[in-house]
């Protein structure tokens, strides 16, 4: 039997965990497009690594504190505008129409009392990070799948009669012990488990016996995985429940891979198991804004984005061959260019090689909207030969690359920067 347990409203949830004044009133969670990385006045920058989850990614944070004012508010020639949007909104907020991704300005005309706090990653990822060991200490296989969702697997452990029972309980103990509600779903397939919990918020537990039964009346965008192409492609066909999904086994395995794993995590038949926590295969950054036309400021955007990677890629200790530069211009052009190298990794390298990319397809004239930069393709994945040609220098630029990393995490990821990033 699999449990899914997911975390109520998590941000506004730990905030109330440090907050009590916060509870039983209207609050949400709110956050700005994450443009200071490209701040010349930014300083003591850290990064929050913990979580290793699928979809848990790092973030680098400010020890610098934040109120409504400071952070949502901008001031320009005497007029006040608030900016941002929604991340979380309690349960409170949503029965006024609050939701996530919401712009905070119209959240506040729907609910004018209500409190919006400014995010606070080190604290979610902290709760995130203390309930997965918690978990852990009372499940034999648990998978952190978000920053508030977790897996576990407790078949052969607890007998099916009695699981209703141990998740209640596992429930109340989350509670007791951190202030934080969960919701959690029960059932014989994994992503079965997950839809449960849906039914089950908030703060309840909800057990699918019959899975044919359950899934008959739910409409396809209930299911996690069916985004709005499959949920298109599957409306062609007039299929919109999950019940039609599983009358349509042979269209749905037409399909090949995507359609049969689909097909069979609808109808509990996957048998997909707990993954445990595993390395990380990649490393990525995007950033979005207004349009830029300037070159240079969009080459030194990039390069501070590599620098973000390079201290997250050597805190790992990870080796990446791969690297990909992806520009998004306006009106919808696009400009990407991956690259893989067998050497030894190093800022002075990654650099090099993205600046090369960038001068090969970057369109002079259009204004760029986004910057997206991955490495992946670990070494310690993939055995490879890296190259003897180049071993000396790289292994010179690797070392100075550590005794950097070494200064950064002592003082902040701005302490040391490269000319092209100023």
């Amino acid at each position: 039997m699999f449990i899914h347990v997911d975390i109520d409203s998590f941000f506004a949830s730990a905030e109330r965990s440090v907050d009590p004044s916060l509870k039983g009133i209207p609050i949400a969670v709110g956050s700005r497009s994450n443009l200071e990385i490209f701040s010349k006045k930014r300083s003591n920058i850290r990064l929050m690594n913990e979580n290793s989850g699928a979809f848990v990614t790092p973030v680098f944070y400010s020890d610098k504190k934040r109120t409504f004012e400071s952070y949502f508010v901008d001031e320009t020639e005497g007029r006040k505008k608030i900016r941002g949007i929604i991340t979380t909104a309690s349960y409170e907020a949503r029965s006024f129409g609050v939701k996530t991704a919401m712009p905070i300005a119209q959240a506040l005309q729907l609910c004018p009392k209500m409190t919006v706090i400014p995010s606070n990653y080190p604290l979610y990822h902290k709760l995130s990070h203390q309930i997965h060991s918690f978990m852990m200490a009372h499940i034999p296989l648990v998978e952190q799948y978000s920053i508030d969702e977790f897996f576990g697997d407790v078949s052969g452990w607890i007998a099916e009669d009695e699981v209703y029972d141990f998740a209640k309980s596992l429930q109340e103990k989350i509670l007791e012990k951190f202030d934080i509600p969960v919701s959690i779903g029960i059932a014989k397939a994994k992503w079965i488990a997950k839809l449960a919990t849906e039914s089950a918020k908030p703060y309840g537990i909800f057990e699918v016996k019959d899975i044919d039964a359950y899934i008959e009346m739910l409409p396809i965008k209930a299911f996690p995985g069916i985004g709005k192409g499959f949920q298109e492609r599957l409306g062609k066909y007039y299929i919109a429940t999950l019940g039609d999904v599983k009358r349509h086994k042979t269209l749905l395995y037409s399909w090949k891979k995507p359609g049969i794993q689909l097909y069979h995590r609808v109808t509990g038949t996957d048998n997909e198991v707990i993954e445990s926590r595993g390395e990380r295969k990649s490393i990525g950054i995007s950033r979005t804004f207004d349009a830029i036309d300037d070159a240079n400021e969009v080459k030194r955007r990039m390069m501070i984005m590599a620098r973000h990677i390079v201290y997250m890629v050597i805190e790992i200790g990870a080796n990446p061959t791969t690297y990909y530069l992806k520009i998004n211009y306006e009106y919808g052009v696009k400009a990407k260019k991956s690259e893989t190298v067998n050497r030894i990794f190093s800022e002075k390298l990654f650099k090099n090689i993205l600046s090369n990319m960038y001068e090969e397809i970057s369109h002079a004239g259009k204004g760029a909207v986004k910057l997206s930069l991955n490495v992946s393709n670990f070494t310690s994945q993939h055995t490879k030969t890296l190259s003897l040609l180049d071993h000396d220098e790289d292994l010179l630029h690797h070392t100075l690359s550590l005794e950097i990393q070494k200064m950064r995490e002592r003082f902040g990821l701005d302490i040391i920067k490269t000319a092209d990033e100023l």
